[in-house]
């Protein structure tokens, strides 16, 4: 009897413990309702948000009407900027320039060398009239204003023909240092690339400009041409007439310096009992 009871116990249990289980087990149709809802709102949630990866990987097409636009922004500023040169130029002794006057052959000169004392010599102007550090456009005015006593409502125009009295030099470690004509606006790395290049015994990053001051003092001014070159800073600063460019040596130098003595050393060491 103590026997049939344990047994009717342990079947109890195993009812109760499947019971439990089907209970907890969702039936194949509310699983496949649970699948398609889940689905739908994936679909749901993706076309609400779009990919991450799609959004960052696609290539922006450039405008090519842009660019164009920013290509021709560049060399229009470049153009200002040499006839900015040109406009505000100063002229001084071996500028060669040409008189024009409308409708008056025969008061026009063309080809007209600035001599060193700065006055030139015009038809109907004995004294001529002194050039020196004025621009072409004030020229003009001042032979307008002579040239009035001879010619009803004259019109004058003065053009420079070749610059000749502005100049700047670049020394140092260069492929061709010297003196060299401003025939137009420069800036630094211009200067130095038509002096030739920085060599390899040049130290980029310490190049200075000496520019003379009212004072007559020289102001030192720092190019760091290497960070240029790197497109990590502008290329702003332009030379003015007289500018001396300076490009100092670096360690290669030093070392080229220490080499070309070393034969002489050898040599010298022959006679003190080195060898």
């Amino acid at each position: 009897m103590k026997k049939l009871f344990i047994q009717t116990i342990i079947i109890a249990l195993a009812l109760a413990i499947t019971a439990g289980t089907f209970a907890q087990t969702p039936t194949p149709t509310r699983q496949r309702r649970t699948t398609a809802e889940t689905a739908e709102a994936t679909a749901q949630t993706s076309a609400a948000k779009p990919d991450d990866n799609t959004s960052k990987s696609a290539p922006v097409a450039a405008d090519p009407l842009t660019n164009r636009a920013d290509q021709s922004s560049d060399e229009a500023a470049i153009v200002q900027n040499y006839n900015n040169f040109f406009t505000t130029y100063k002229l001084g002794p071996e500028d060669i320039i040409s008189v024009t006057v409308f409708g008056q052959e025969r008061y026009s000169k063309q080809g007209i060398k600035v001599p060193p004392s700065g006055r030139i010599s015009l038809a109907l102007i004995p004294a001529g009239i002194f050039v020196s550090g004025k621009t072409v456009d004030e020229v003009a005015e001042l032979i307008k204003k002579r040239y009035n006593e001879y010619i009803l409502d004259p019109q004058v125009s003065v053009s420079l023909d070749q610059a000749g009295s502005y100049r700047y030099s670049v020394i140092g470690d260069v492929g061709q240092p010297g003196i060299r004509l401003m025939t137009r606006r420069l800036s630094v790395t211009e200067a130095i690339a038509e002096a030739g290049g920085v060599l390899q015994t040049g130290n980029k990053k310490s190049i200075f400009v000496l520019r003379k001051q009212t004072t007559g003092n020289l102001a030192r001014i720092p190019v760091n041409v290497s960070a240029i070159y790197r497109g990590q800073a502008p290329d702003s600063v332009y030379l003015m007439p007289g500018d001396q460019v300076v490009v100092p040596g670096n360690k290669w130098k030093i070392f080229d310096k220490i080499a070309s003595f070393m034969p002489i050393l050898s040599f010298a060491r022959i006679f003190t009992g080195g060898f």
